[in-house]
């Protein structure tokens, strides 16, 4: 079970933002910036083009309301998404508040990825 189907099923705390029968949304523990939100599918599987068409299908449209509110509640040029899927073997999608490119800059990132393995 990775750490996030833990969130999903309540075993580990997380700030939701929203969910419905097929995603999860809550705010990343290592935002990029302040608003960094992670949509996750319910179901467990680590390659994001291995997810069902179905799920990849309503993604963006579970994602839209949420890159909205991101956009109010923010200072920001617009809500950026990314898609990097190597910090959790679990397929996910990343909306960041952005100015500009560097904000989508997961290097930093990469020296607290074997905490979520370890952890997780």
């Amino acid at each position: 079970m990775t750490i996030f189907s833990k969130i999903i099923a309540g075993e580990i705390p997380a700030y939701k933002i929203a969910e419905n029968d097929q995603f999860f949304a809550f705010l990343d523990i290592f935002p990029l910036r302040e608003g960094h939100t992670l949509i996750v599918p319910k179901i467990e599987v680590d390659n994001f083009f291995d997810v069902p068409d179905e799920y990849l299908a309503n993604l963006l449209l579970f994602a839209k309301p949420i890159a909205k509110a991101i956009e109010t509640a923010f200072i920001c040029n617009r809500c950026g998404l990314s898609v990097a899927g190597l910090e959790v073997p679990h397929a996910h999608l990343h909306l960041v508040p952005l100015d500009s490119a560097d904000d989508l800059n997961f290097k930093f990132l990469q020296n607290l990825s074997f905490l979520l393995y370890k952890f997780g």
